[in-house]
């Protein structure tokens, strides 16, 4: 059965998630033999937003495709780069006339990849529906090919779910970004479709979702808004290992990560 493996690094937070990634892209490519790497980097400029020289050095540790989430929007800088980089994804069910593009369709010598990059809408922003933007693009994407890999940006457990059981034999992998908190559930159904609620963080772990701690207890305490910054210890890298039959699409397994670094300092570089 000819096999592909495809590394998914979970949500980059500033400093520390760019650092780690820049010490640990290739290296970890190379350890699960993986033909492909995507990355979810929608929080690489001090946890909000990302810009284009970020994105460029990002693809330079060896991530072939970024995807992102709401966070994406939050530097203007972006908007102009989006609609000149097509590996850099936006949610695709943001309207029509949005910067950018929601999915891409990427050569590598094993076949054709696509990528499909979608966003939630409980208790996040009322854009297009997810679902029937994603089932329309998936029957789009798969006259090009049957691999279909999707980072699903959504707040919610059960709207996760929910797309994973309407898309089920459909796509490839349905991989859950945006909480910033791992989970482990990941399966691979009877359909050939691998699926994780969340595939966790990128960065600083003794922290508040990747922020200092104490801004983000003053807000919850207080109710006053407050200016996060981002955090500097305990860094992981998380992500998933999903493996792929090339063959017909289909996902024969699918393997959480969560790897220890250590402490992020200033000196550091990313």
């Amino acid at each position: 059965m000819p096999e592909i493996k495809v590394l998914f690094f979970a949500d980059l937070v500033g400093k520390p998630g760019r650092f780690v990634l820049s010490q640990m892209c290739k290296p970890l490519k190379e350890k699960y033999g993986a033909q492909y790497v995507i990355a979810n980097i929608e929080n690489a400029a001090g946890g909000f937003g990302i810009t284009p020289e970020m994105s460029k050095k990002i693809f330079s540790y060896g991530v072939n495709c970024q995807t992102s989430g709401n966070h994406i929007w939050d530097r203007m800088d972006i908007w102009q780069y989006l609609d000149q980089q097509p590996k850099l994804l936006r949610p695709a069910n943001y309207p029509p006339g949005t910067p950018g593009n929601g999915y891409y369709i990427d050569e590598i010598p094993e076949g054709r990849i696509g990528i499909l990059n979608l966003q939630g809408r409980t208790y996040m922003k009322d854009i297009d529906c997810p679902f029937r933007v994603g089932e329309r693009l998936v029957d789009t994407m798969r006259k090009d090919t049957d691999i279909i890999i999707i980072d699903f940006h959504a707040e919610v457990t059960s709207e996760k779910q929910a797309l994973a059981y309407f898309l089920d034999g459909k796509v490839t992998a349905i991989i859950g970004t945006h909480t910033h908190v791992q989970t482990a559930d990941e399966i691979v159904s009877e359909r050939g479709t691998a699926y994780i609620t969340d595939v966790g963080m990128t960065g600083p772990h003794d922290s508040i979702i990747g922020m200092a701690k104490t801004p983000s207890l003053d807000r919850f305490l207080t109710g006053m808004p407050k200016r996060f910054t981002c955090a500097r210890g305990d860094v992981k890298i998380s992500g998933a290992v999903i493996t792929i039959d090339t063959s017909d699409g289909a996902a024969v397994n699918i393997e959480r990560i969560k790897i220890d670094y250590g402490d992020y300092s200033d000196e550091n570089e990313a």
